[in-house]
């Protein structure tokens, strides 16, 4: 049925190749399938399309910690992984390691379908391939690895009647595909796509309302300063309302984004009875359009709207409009994220925004009045 209606399932023969691992019971050591692999079947567990450039893989990878791997008792464990993979196809065979004396972490087959072993690391150096007895192979250890498999979840391939798996949550597969895409350096079409899973991913969760990707931000974000520059960097890239709404639902704030910041034009404002504020157009760092707007209550306190009529208010912006246009900048910036994306100077922020945008003591009834007060004779 998921099929039939136009969710898309693996090629045959990586469906083929993930059905004779799970028949083999790799995935019920915990093994997971990560990569596009992965990717695929978050597509069905969310109820979305996923797009279909974001699908094509020409490879398998698949990762299990290695403490988990060597704690699995000899009687439970698995066939060797080459003898398990050449019942799908005989061809496989081992692909050697760039390391002469390095055991291999690769197998291909005639066709030239990879199939790559993975597992944690946590040492800044490249290491040499780690054991993993329960699957009967070695795998290449890799940074951000322990992150991205932690707390796996089950779900389905759908191949022939479906195949369950392990994967990645589709939060820590985001994060983690957008720091990747950082760390990419000589590679532009896997930074591509890279961006593009992450993007579409987190778009669905931040929609959805995802509880656990503000706790798999903190954890990540928690990570320390290259951890935080990473993703930081990596949110620049994506869609804007996505970069916005992950943002929001995080709790974090815009001037985290390096090279984020708003620009203004002369375009005309307006006056919106319904909300009572006073509109006016910015553009962010990436040309997109971010509507910026002042209160009436923040006009009127601080900035002498004397009249009622919105052509008096609208007036009074303009007499005030760079300094109010700071206020907006500083607010888009360092304020939380509002739902609605609008950019608003209230009246109870104006003094503090005012300090933080020119460094000057605000004006207010305290300034422009001075009360004498003569001691009081005993």
């Amino acid at each position: 049925m998921l099929r039939q209606s136009g969710m898309r399932g693996p090629p045959e023969e990586a469906g083929r190749i993930i059905q004779t691992l799970a028949d083999a019971g790799v995935f019920r050591m915990r093994a997971r399938l990560v990569g596009t692999a992965a990717y695929q079947v978050y597509g069905p567990m969310l109820g979305v399309r996923l797009p279909r450039s974001s699908l094509q893989t020409q490879d398998l990878d698949i990762a299990q910690f290695t403490a988990i791997s060597v704690a699995i008792t000899k009687d439970e464990r698995t066939p060797p992984l080459l003898e398990i993979l050449q019942k799908s196809d005989s061809s496989f065979r081992s692909v050697p390691n760039s390391r002469k004396d390095a055991a291999a972490t690769t197998y291909a087959n005639a066709s030239g379908f990879r199939v790559e072993i993975l597992t944690e690391s946590r040492s800044p150096e490249r290491e040499a391939p780690t054991n993993l007895p329960a699957i009967g192979t070695h795998a290449q250890p890799l940074r951000l690895m322990d992150f991205l498999i932690r707390d796996e979840v089950r779900a389905a391939v759908l191949y022939g009647a479906g195949i369950l798996v392990n994967v990645p949550s589709p939060e820590r597969y985001a994060l983690h595909k957008l720091i990747l895409a950082q760390r990419r350096q000589a590679n532009p079409a896997k930074i591509n796509k890279d961006v593009e899973q992450a993007e579409v991913l987190l778009g669905v969760l931040v929609s959805q309302n995802a509880s656990a990707l503000p706790e798999a931000w903190h954890e990540a974000f928690g990570r320390g300063p290259k951890w935080q520059r990473l993703l930081a960097t990596g949110l620049s890239v994506v869609e804007a309302k996505v970069r916005d709404q992950v943002l929001r639902v995080a709790g974090t704030i815009r001037s985290i984004v390096p090279g984020l910041n708003l620009h203004f034009t002369d375009a005309r404002p307006s006056y919106d009875l319904d909300r009572d504020i006073v509109a006016f157009p910015a553009q962010d760092s990436g040309g997109e359009r971010v509507l910026c707007a002042i209160s009436r209550e923040a006009l009127a306190d601080h900035f002498g709207t004397v009249g009622r009529s919105d052509d008096e208010r609208i007036e009074a912006f303009r007499r005030h409009r760079s300094e109010i246009e700071r206020m907006a900048r500083e607010v888009y910036l360092h304020n939380a994220v509002p739902p609605d994306g609008t950019v608003l100077v209230k009246a109870s922020d104006v003094q503090d925004l005012l300090r933080r945008s020119t460094g000057r003591k605000p004006r207010g009834p305290s300034s422009r009045t001075r009360v004498s007060r003569k001691p009081v004779r005993p």
